[in-house]
């Protein structure tokens, strides 16, 4: 019974993400020490956030494509790359940056607020949200695509087929598809 409950409160979670309205944050990006918020980018059509940490090899197989994301929308719609882990330091992540010569702002959220806020559980995760007049929703959450491992045998393009048809101002069919990669490290 604890188990079923579990599995329905965690359910109830992740529908009531799905547009849902995204509570503006606060976070530094260890790249060049500068405070990130929604309120950063105003006039962007909507914003990509990826939960990602500096251990996990899925992120390692996402990081080339996330790159293409991001230089392919960086004008309408910018890349985030957050990382929660409270047992990570900012100096680290620095580091993991520099190493992978990244310009994608990477966000340490270690108190885990917008973590929390997202009900993000992996490591990939995307969150597409959509800006209305300022006010940011999610529209699609999940996966980045259906091959983690082989980018050339990937089919299915979730995320940037999410980022298109919100452009066209088309409603997203397919408004979560379930992410793979690790787990994302919870405090306490």
């Amino acid at each position: 019974m604890k188990k079923l409950v579990a599995v329905l409160f965690t359910f109830i979670a992740v529908i009531a993400a799905r547009g849902q309205q995204v509570s503006n944050f606060s976070l530094t990006n260890v790249i060049n020490n500068q405070t990130v918020s929604l309120d950063t980018y105003p006039s962007c059509q909507g914003l990509v956030i990826v939960f990602t940490s500096t251990n996990c090899p899925y992120d390692e197989y996402y990081r080339n494509r996330i790159a293409k994301l991001a230089q392919n929308y960086q004008d309408r719609v910018p890349v985030l790359l957050v990382n929660s882990d409270p047992n990570g330091s900012n100096e680290s992540m620095a580091a993991k940056a520099k190493q992978q010569n990244t310009n994608i702002p990477y966000l340490s959220d270690k108190d885990q607020t917008l973590m929390t806020n997202l009900n993000a559980r992996k490591s990939p995760e995307a969150f597409l949200l959509k800006n209305n007049n300022g006010k940011f929703s999610v529209v699609y959450r999940g996966a980045i695509d259906d091959n983690a491992q082989v980018e050339g045998d990937v089919r299915q393009h979730y995320l940037k087929d999410a980022i298109d048809i919100m452009l066209s101002n088309q409603t997203i069919t397919t408004p979560e598809v379930r992410p793979v990669g690790c787990n994302l490290k919870k405090k306490g």
